[in-house]
């Protein structure tokens, strides 16, 4: 199993006194007090991703000797589980997280007391911190609303002064009206500004109530419109016999990362590759524990190679970071989730090499025993679904990468060769997602043209 050393918070230190000191010091002095050394084990930051921690189980009980270096608690993240050993000495007083709870990065898991004598203590101090829990807000008070001042009546406004003689002021709609309902606008007097004609006056000469408006709501007093209530999320009918499981940390480490790949703009471009070779290959290298997952791998960084941009990421939206080494992360299932375990610098280990690798990398990961850097630091992902027979599929950008190739699986197909002739041969369809800021279609499309001559020329593969 994994194992990370946590971080503490001393709560207070040993002053440093010269030998002269206590000889120039007045008697009616006093020492300083050495004052206990509580410090709290924090729940720590095993991902760049994980937010908060699930303890798993805690190695050590409370009133346990620790010693530095020593496994203390197993924390699952957001992608394995992983011991969690101490940088001092000293006691476990109290346990604040209980297994199977969780909490945030950085909150304290437990208390460490220096010697038995502090860890009533340490004791007081994880109480307090289960009691720091943050409360519900006290119900707030409706202030009454201010009262605005009383406007002003308006001054009379001067009667309008008729319109020349002889000529009607009205609007085109309310001429309209007059000429539809066969009413003499000349005889009406308009209630409009300047005395001009409106609709409503048409309408009411013509006996016709007008339809009711929309109600409108009209602030009596200019205070501040209260902020309308957030909408509550969709609710569905339940359905009888239906469970509701919460999410798992990973479960839910996978979720936040799908919709942060939702402000990514991507695009897609699909290619059909002939795998009548790179099938031969595989069934001479199988016996030798070379899967065909480490096969495209392969393929795919030495491509990766030669088509830099394929490799990149942006970062901030505004530059390209171009990645030095070629690292392969391939998606792996898992019974709560998935998880893809990185072949670092792919491009330069040899076929054999490489599966190897990828053997402890999958054990590791059905064992939730990666480290960090071997689930985080992917430059480029492969998802094969081609050996569960998924003939084609696309797949999503994760977050942090360029680009992520789909691969379903080879299957007899008719083909034409250039001179109209009809073959079956074994193909397979990749689908590449990209990240549309920094790759564009010529890009995929040179790309996976050297992707498939290394696939249908696949003898460089094992040099």
């Amino acid at each position: 199993m994994a194992s990370l050393s946590f971080s503490s918070a001393v709560s207070s230190s040993t002053p440093f006194l010269r030998p002269s000191a206590f000889l120039l010091r007045p008697r009616s002095t006093r020492l300083p007090l050495v004052r206990a050394k509580i410090r709290e084990i924090f729940m720590p930051a095993l991902s760049s991703t994980m937010t908060e921690g699930k303890i798993v189980s805690w190695v050590k009980s409370e009133g346990d000797v620790l010693s530095k270096g020593e496994a203390v608690v197993v924390v699952e993240s957001d992608k394995a589980d992983m011991d969690v050993e101490t940088f001092y000495d000293g006691i476990l007083a109290a346990i604040v997280v209980n297994e199977g709870e969780t909490a945030p990065v950085g909150a304290a898991i437990g208390i460490l007391a220096e010697t038995e004598g502090e860890i009533a203590e340490a004791k007081a101090k994880a109480a307090a911190q289960s009691s720091s829990a943050p409360a519900a807000p006290p119900p707030e008070v409706e202030k009454p609303a201010p009262v605005a001042p009383k406007a002003e009546a308006p001054a009379p406004v001067a009667a309008a002064s008729p319109a020349t003689p002889g000529k009607v002021v009205a609007t085109p709609f309310a001429k309209k009206l007059a000429k539809q309902h066969k009413v003499d606008i000349s005889e009406l007097v308009g209630t409009g500004p300047f005395g001009r004609v409106t609709p409503e006056d048409v309408e009411k000469a013509a006996g016709i109530t007008p339809a009711p408006k929309a109600n409108v709501v009209v602030a009596a007093a200019p205070a501040a419109l209260a902020a309308s209530p957030p909408k509550a999320p969709a609710s569905y009918p339940d359905i009888p016999g239906s469970k509701i499981v919460p999410f798992t940390t990973m479960q839910a480490a996978v979720s936040r990362n799908m919709l942060e790949s939702l402000a990514v703009p991507t695009f897609r471009v699909g290619y059909p590759i002939a795998t009548d070779a790179l099938d031969a290959l595989y069934k001479k290298v199988k016996s030798k524990g070379v899967t065909m997952t480490a096969l495209l791998a392969k393929a795919a960084a030495m491509a990766l190679v030669q088509h830099p941009v394929v490799n990149a990421t942006c970062k901030d939206g505004k530059s390209f970071t171009y990645n030095s080494n070629v690292n392969i992360a391939v998606a792996v299932a898992m019974d709560d989730g998935l998880i893809t375990p990185v072949l670092q610098d792919a491009d330069k280990l040899d076929l054999y090499l490489l599966s190897k690798k990828w053997k402890e990398l999958v054990e590791k990961a059905r064992a939730k025993q990666l480290q960090p850097q071997e689930y985080n630091s992917g430059t480029f992902t492969l998802s094969n679904l081609g050996m569960f027979g998924v003939d084609r599929f696309d797949a999503i950008l994760p977050p942090g990468q360029g680009a992520i190739m789909a691969v379903g699986a080879s299957k007899p197909t008719v083909v034409a060769d250039k001179e109209g002739f009809f073959t079956v041969k074994n193909q397979m369809l990749v689908n590449v997602t990209a990240d549309h800021r920094i790759i564009y279609g010529a890009d995929l499309a040179a790309f996976l043209q050297t992707f498939t001559k290394i696939v249908q020329n696949p003898e460089s593969l094992t040099m």
